[in-house]
């Protein structure tokens, strides 16, 4: 008779334990092992050669004298090339991420935070695979009203064809211009939750591409742990992978996040896959962020940028123009950055605030920003330079909330919090590259003639960047600083600074 077995199962790395533990042994987090099931047979099963028979064969631990010859593995020569032809997903945002466009038969994970817009990405890519391949769009989330609902809200459902027998009729009335003709031609939708109903569709319909919204929904009925759970994302991941390579279905795969944003499940999701995308946003903003941190395919560090608008997602050409301020009414304690995403330059404005402080401790509060970095360089313009930051409150924040951790952002930084000092304005036709140093120095950072070109076609007539490096010949003029202090005299036009202008005024 088969006996039920239980062990302990950690849904952050998992690691399996046959005992409960507050605090999983293999990685460190606490409250992480969850209990599972398995049934074990009572009747031993022979085995059938494998170790056995091999170990049979062996004579006192050497094996017989033989020539050596491959059963299975090829060498390198023996394996045919054969050339990845990859497929436009109708965004050019997304095939920058993936690494040049879908590749047939990958496996991609796309996680988010709830109300980000993945679904609202995924169908409008299935639209436009659509026009050329045939995509089977799996929900588990929602029915297939709701799904039609949606896809009128973005000029897609004038062909969506759902697989099950109901008959549904959504009367929507959409602004975007629709062509009945190839809107959704090939785009069926299957509200289903059962692994193996999946499968067999997949079987049955033999689609190119399959999204899978979302892999938490899906169950397999011969567990019997409750979907969402380790052992369950764990085996429906492993077997629509089975199907992707063996069937050559490229699988994009939704994926929830943790309250911490790493993606929900075990570990190994994100090792099974072959891409993992991470779809960032502020929920007040209008911009999306796709970022990929895992590409068997391409690089791990390019980003796609979005904006959502009542259509829905639409791609930032120039997504510089998002994150610049107004240029023609400039600010106190502003300055402009060129940071690199990947290969992809980005001008951004940065804004500083100073002010006395009326505590022991002055405050430090950084918004798209590395606060380590920031209190860095802090400690540098109190050093180094004479302001007294020991005294002030200081914040920092990107235009439109960007994240630019780079080092290259640095010189940026300081001058925007030295201009809000001293109450003065950079001048806005300036653009600052460099990293800070601790000796107050202005040290080179890479990409530099990416950057500066980027600057240059959005009409800056001035760069300060570190001293001894090669400039490109571009229609920019080029500051080379090697002192924070330099930088600073510089950046800040019709004006000197001297010991007294590093002073605080008597009012403050």
């Amino acid at each position: 008779m088969a006996k039920p077995k239980t062990f302990y199962v950690c849904n952050e790395c998992g690691a399996e334990s046959p005992q409960w533990f507050g605090k999983c042994p293999a990685c460190g987090t606490y409250n992480s092992l969850e209990e599972q099931i398995t049934i074990q047979s009572s009747v031993d099963v022979p085995s059938r050669g494998g170790v056995s028979s091999w170990q049979s064969t062996q004579t006192n631990g050497k094996s017989h004298a033989k020539p050596a010859k491959a059963r299975a593995s090829l060498t390198f020569d023996q394996i045919t090339d054969r050339q990845i032809a990859r497929w436009e997903s109708g965004y050019g945002e997304l095939d920058r991420v993936l690494g040049g466009g879908v590749v047939p038969g990958s496996m991609v994970l796309i996680g988010g935070d709830p109300g980000i817009g993945k679904s609202t990405l995924l169908l409008q890519v299935s639209n436009q695979l659509a026009q050329k391949y045939r995509i089977l769009y799996v929900t588990g989330e929602e029915s297939g009203q709701q799904v039609k609902l949606r896809a009128s809200r973005l000029g897609v459902s004038k062909s969506v064809n759902l697989v099950n027998d109901q008959e549904v009729t959504v009367v929507v009335d959409t602004t975007l211009p629709i062509d009945p003709d190839s809107i959704g031609a090939d785009l069926y939708v299957l509200p289903e939750t059962d692994l193996e109903e999946i499968l067999r569709e997949i079987d049955s319909l033999k689609p190119n591409v399959a999204v899978i919204d979302s892999i938490q929904t899906v169950f397999f009925p011969a567990l019997t742990s409750a979907p969402g759970s380790v052992a369950q994302v764990r085996e429906c991941t492993a077997a629509l992978m089975k199907v992707a390579k063996h069937e050559d279905v490229t699988m994009l795969i939704v994926g929830h996040v943790t309250k911490e944003g790493a993606i929900a499940g075990p570990k190994v999701l994100e090792h099974l896959v072959d891409t993992v995308l991470y779809f960032e946003g502020d929920r007040f903003a209008s911009h999306r962020l796709l970022r990929t941190v895992k590409n068997r395919f391409g690089a791990t560090h390019e980003i796609g940028i979005f904006e959502m608008v009542a259509e829905g997602l639409r791609e930032v050409a120039n997504p510089s123009e998002l994150f610049l301020g107004n240029r023609d009414d400039p600010a106190p304690g502003t300055a402009i950055v060129v940071a690199c995403e990947g290969t992809r330059p980005i001008v951004v404005e940065l804004q500083a605030l100073v002010s006395p402080t009326s505590y022991p401790s002055p405050r430090r509060a950084g918004t798209g920003v590395d606060y380590n970095r920031l209190v860095q360089i802090l400690a540098v313009l109190e050093k180094r330079v004479g302001i007294p930051m020991s005294k002030l409150d200081s914040y920092v924040a990107s235009a439109g909330g960007l994240n630019v951790e780079e080092p290259a952002v640095d010189l940026g930084i300081a001058i925007a919090i030295v201009a809000s000092f001293r109450d003065r304005i950079v001048d806005p036709g300036t653009v600052l590259i460099g990293e800070v140093g601790l000796g107050g120095q202005v040290r080179s950072v890479s990409q530099m003639e990416l950057r500066l070109k980027e600057a240059a076609k959005l009409g800056f007539k001035r760069a300060i960047v570190p001293k001894g490096t090669k400039f490109p010949d571009l229609n920019i003029e080029i500051l080379p600083v090697s002192k924070v202090i330099d930088a600073i005299i510089a950046a800040i036009p019709h004006q000197e600074l001297t010991t007294d202008d590093l002073e605080p005024d008597e009012d403050e």
